[in-house]
């Protein structure tokens, strides 16, 4: 389940399915933005968000995110993570971000090996499959087992209000075994749920423990932000992770 809490007297959004520090940021608690006015208040929540976790800000890590599927391995001595949509946290003293405006966020956390992950899936990367993807590194590369594996699905543009072509139609529908309850018709468009389908991919890996946060980020524009709605707005939401 979902629920708000504050830092620093601003908003943001965890769930009770992930046993270590994580949340979603809101429009509040902003820590992503090329917009100039927003520029201080993202420094100033950078700070607090830092000051709350216990680390360093030089140990608030993001990677440049481009639509891929690709997934590192964040590590302290590393800052910079070109072209990567995913990343693998398995390190206590440094702290992980990926940055969303209608793209599905996930967090994923496995509390017996302590080991955890943030991915950015929209619908290039739910194409790519990057929600098995993480999986898959996290069983292969740390041994971890699906069934000790949560995740956490973040707000997202919902099925309610995102319709895609049908390219785009057949390159999701095809990522999973069953696409029944993923997408509906209305007046000659097809409306995808990104969230569920990821939840679909993960659940197709073996992993059970998954909750959905019930927020769209067009209907709930003034909790999130959204491309579609806002114009293609820089301002960003993000999904935090720290290891316990």
């Amino acid at each position: 389940m979902f629920y708000f809490k504050t830092i620093s007297d601003k908003k943001v959004l965890v769930s009770d399915i992930i046993h270590t520090e994580h949340f979603f940021t809101t429009r509040e608690s902003i820590i992503k933005t090329k917009e100039s006015e927003y520029i201080q208040k993202v420094q100033a929540n950078k700070e607090d968000i830092c000051k709350y976790l216990g680390i360093k800000l030089e140990n608030l890590i993001s990677p440049s995110q481009t639509h891929t599927s690709y997934i590192k391995i964040a590590s302290p001595d590393k800052k910079n993570y070109p072209d990567t949509d995913g990343l693998i946290l398995n390190t206590k003293n440094i702290a992980i971000f990926l940055n969303f405006a209608d793209c599905t966020p996930l967090i994923f956390y496995d509390e017996v090996k302590n080991i955890g992950a943030v991915s950015h899936a929209g619908w290039r990367g739910t194409a790519g499959n990057i929600a098995t993807k993480t999986v898959s590194m996290l069983i292969e590369n740390f041994n971890s087992s699906p069934k000790n594996i949560s995740v956490a699905i973040g707000p997202a543009i919902s099925k309610c209000c995102y319709d895609v072509h049908e390219d785009v139609f057949d390159k999701l529908k095809s990522t999973v075994s069953d696409f029944s309850g993923l997408y509906e018709e209305r007046e000659n468009k097809l409306f995808v749920d990104l969230k569920s389908i990821n939840a679909r991919q993960i659940e197709e890996c073996g992993v059970t423990k998954i909750d959905i946060a019930p927020f769209c980020t067009c209907c709930n524009n003034d909790l999130f932000f959204s491309y579609r709605k806002e114009n293609k707005t820089t301002n960003r939401h993000s999904a935090v992770l720290k290891l316990k």
